[in-house]
């Protein structure tokens, strides 16, 4: 067997006993990226940097390669959001979570995976490289914003990846593609080093090939860092040791509003069949309500455009990054045509979208009608969770309405597009940790993801559904035939 074809949990194995070595890892990665990924276009910059690693020590994760999206700074490499406005930027530093990487041992890829421009998306078409595609079906999306790293991890480019999650934009590419993907509890995972979307709204967490990658890769990247105010100093648990348990007794909330009419037939049979084997392993079925869960995707497009706007304020030509010419004479108007120039040609079309939503909402005589509001409801959504899980261990629902959808099919239609995050909005709204999984295919061979939610800071809840899920069923197991 391919050693790129190979869990993290696996590899760490034969490394440990000197079956393989790291640089062998590496290699196969390198046949496997020049095999498929000009179609697949999962990774940027392929012919500018190749596929270096940086040096590592000798650690828990023994060499093993990791593949980073391209909004997490990694020193000296090219991190540039996938726009062209950060064009040629390397950071001087690493993201926090790229220290604690490579402190443990980790060798992480100098190859960035594509993304959404600044993770505005749902599908990966708004990259300045071009479209990432699904290994599935290389037709459709493979999700966004984290759509390079799941596209990535499932074609057997990537061992493991790290992605961000905003409002669903690592389960949802999970689920298209067929992979894990986690959205750890807002603060249990430091955001220093991750280049800012919505900052109440951004979590970095792992996209990888089956539950046990997961729980092992949010060991290494979760703690306290003084360098970000929102971390949360608490203890992180061994989340591998609740790989052990079972599911038996555990009560499992169905919210009422997540099976509505719109989701496509497939996806909702397959979920359902997911919640009967659930049960068959012990676990009890409770039917809940989740009210203000309707509000969530107008509430999330308000915070987040508003964040959006103010953190991209700083990308104006001036220290790093993409700069245009001034066609205009004069000190002053040299210097505002050169601020609008390079902020016209450097962001791209939904950036732009999102900045001017964002802006507004912002504005003197309309910020207490829509963003004050907004919040208002954000903390109604999060009353709504903490109600069911007073008397609930967990959440189930779909991770996305759909399977993978063609390219192109919705680029045109903002309002479409945004739908796609429908079922993961809330979670990022509310702080709490989310994991979507494989849980089936549809008639044409798309993947179908669930998704698992739990109160703040359970991941250890999330993995240990997950795990028993996974252990149950052989989905995780199957592979895109490229």
């Amino acid at each position: 067997m391919k050693l790129n074809t190979l869990t993290a949990h696996e590899l760490i194995e034969k490394l440990g006993r000197n079956e393989i070595i790291s640089s062998g890892i590496v290699r196969s990665l390198e046949e496997r990226i020049k095999e498929v990924d000009s179609k697949v276009r999962a990774y940027v910059r392929k012919g500018a940097q190749g596929c270096q690693v940086t040096s590592h020590k000798d650690g828990e994760l023994k060499g093993v390669p990791i593949t980073i999206k391209d909004n997490i700074c990694t020193e000296g490499f090219n991190t540039e959001c996938c726009s062209k406005i950060l064009d040629g930027f390397k950071p001087p530093y690493d993201a926090t979570v790229i220290s604690k990487l490579k402190s443990a041992g980790a060798a992480v890829f100098s190859l960035k995976a594509n993304m959404d421009e600044f993770a505005f998306g749902s599908s990966t078409e708004n990259s300045f490289f071009g479209t990432a595609c699904n290994p599935w079906c290389l037709e459709c999306v493979p999700g966004g914003s984290s759509g390079g790293s799941a596209a990535a991890v499932a074609a057997d480019e990537a061992i493991w990846a790290l992605g961000s999650d905003t409002g669903g934009s690592i389960r949802q590419p999970a689920s298209f593609c067929g992979v894990v993907g986690l959205k750890p509890t807002y603060g249990r995972v430091s955001r220093y080093g991750l280049i800012a979307f919505a900052s109440s709204l951004d979590q970095i967490g792992p996209l990888t090939k089956d539950v046990r990658d997961a729980a092992l890769l949010t060991n290494i990247i979760s703690g306290h860092d003084v360098k970000d105010s929102t971390s949360v100093d608490m203890q992180v648990p061994d989340f591998t040791k609740s790989l052990e348990k079972d599911i038996k007794g555990l009560k499992i909330a169905i919210p009422k509003e997540y099976f509505v009419e719109g989701m496509d037939p497939e996806v909702k049979s397959t979920i359902e069949e997911a919640i009967e084997k659930l049960k068959t392993l012990g676990a009890e079925e409770k039917q809940v309500f989740l009210p203000n869960t309707r509000y969530a995707v107008p509430v999330y497009y308000i915070i987040a455009t508003a964040e959006a706007s103010s953190n991209l304020a700083r990308f104006d030509g001036v220290q790093y990054g993409f700069r245009a010419e001034s066609g205009k004479s004069g000190t002053e108007g040299s210097l505002i045509d050169m601020y609008k120039r390079s902020r016209g040609e450097g962001f791209g079309q939904e950036a732009k979208r999102r900045i001017i939503l964002g802006t507004f909402v912002l504005s003197h005589g309309y910020y207490d009608a829509y963003y004050l509001r907004a919040q208002k409801v954000r903390t109604l959504i999060k009353r709504d969770f903490d109600e069911v899980f007073k008397d609930c261990d967990c959440i189930v629902t779909p991770t996305s309405p759909t399977p993978a959808f063609r390219i192109g099919e919705k680029l045109d239609d903002p309002l479409r597009m945004y739908l796609s995050d429908i079922y993961t909005i809330s979670a990022n709204l509310a702080g709490i940790p989310a994991i979507s999984v494989p849980c089936g295919f549809t008639k044409k061979g798309l993947p179908v993801g669930l998704q698992i939610l739990a109160k703040p800071f359970d991941e250890e809840m999330l993995f240990r559904v997950a795990n028993a899920y996974e252990q149950a069923t052989e989905w995780h197991k199957v592979k895109p035939k490229l």
